[in-house]
């Protein structure tokens, strides 16, 4: 029997199809970057976090290995902790220590068996912490689980995972969490920093070629499971810096002419032509702050890495402002 909690929703099968029929009939082809993630590409984004030329998730572990006792610091049985895209939960570890007095922890993930494999390695750390999964799509999440109707909680979005949606829908998102948390509901979110071109792009096209190896496997993943489709060598991986939208962009760029048949349909590529397959925006401190106060958040503190590669924000609903000084 699961231990985690499932939202309904349509089949996996059928949504990832009609998804990819959207976004290659488009003008600009594309496939949402939430394909990335079954297992192998799980495998290959852990490799990624561990690559020299990837910052963000040292840079993240710093601030929050630096600050999670000052960001926990009125955290007591009275609290929970919802995160959003939880997958291993490791950088939770850090925010978990630092709060031993926590009521729940509530992740949230579209992979079962990330889901169980950190409730595991959680309950064996915390044996008093109560821990509900929920198998879900945070970006389609209607309701948290019952039983926390009386609980102050507290949204976790690791990663710059904001940073994959364009203004109005990051704006969308920061406001539906804000209603999904609410009373008194506060959230810390990490957020990517604006920063020279070379060592953005470099992050996201590494020397080792792991990261062109993620991005390909969306084509190996429609492959497996469609049935082959796609000659994937005929494809390369492409990452630019757009600097007027503050975004790297990661494309997979079709390396002659060709005609792809796919459920059903024939989908054309010229030599050259892409599929955008990621969007990863870039914010400057402030100009984050403008988007969260837009959503309808205050901005609490904000916290950055030495090097101010990347920043982590402690958000607060309008009514839970009034919190106890430190």
């Amino acid at each position: 029997m699961s231990l985690a909690a499932r939202i309904p929703e349509p089949s996996p099968d059928a949504q990832f199809a009609a998804d990819i029929v959207r976004g290659l009939s488009r003008r600009q082809k594309s496939l949402p970057s939430r394909y990335f993630y079954d297992a192998r590409g799980s495998e290959l984004f852990e490799e990624i976090t561990r690559l020299p030329e990837y910052y963000p998730t040292r840079s993240e572990i710093e601030v929050l290995d630096a600050h999670a006792t000052r960001l926990m610091r009125n955290v007591g049985p009275d609290h929970a902790i919802v995160e959003l895209g939880s997958g291993s939960s490791r950088k939770t570890e850090l925010l978990l220590d630092a709060a031993p007095r926590l009521s729940a922890y509530v992740p949230i993930d579209v992979s079962e068996t990330a889901l169980t494999e950190a409730r595991q390695r959680l309950s064996a750390r915390h044996p008093r912490l109560r821990i509900w999964p929920v198998v879900a799509d945070f970006t389609d999440l209607g309701a948290l689980p019952a039983g926390l109707e009386m609980t102050s909680k507290i949204g976790f979005f690791p990663g710059s995972t904001i940073g994959n949606f364009d203004a109005g829908d990051a704006r969308a998102l920061l406001s539906s969490v804000r209603r999904l948390l609410q009373p008194r509901g506060r959230l810390i979110i990490g957020v990517d920093l604006v920063k020279d071109v070379d060592t953005l792009v470099a992050a996201y096209d590494d020397r080792a070629g792991v990261t062109a190896a993620f991005n390909l496997n969306i084509l190996e993943r429609i492959n497996r499971t469609f049935g082959h489709t796609f000659d994937v060598t005929t494809f390369r991986h492409v990452a630019i810096y757009d600097k007027a939208l503050s975004r790297i962009e990661m494309h997979l760029e079709s390396r002659r002419e060709q005609t792809v048949r796919l459920l059903d349909r024939w989908f054309r590529f010229e030599r050259g032509e892409t599929i955008h397959t990621e969007s990863s925006h870039k914010y400057t401190v402030a100009g984050f702050g403008d988007l969260a106060r837009e959503a309808g958040w205050e901005v609490g503190e904000t916290f950055t890495d030495q090097k101010g590669f990347f920043s982590v924000h402690d958000l607060v609903a309008p009514s839970s402002m009034a919190r106890p000084a430190a």
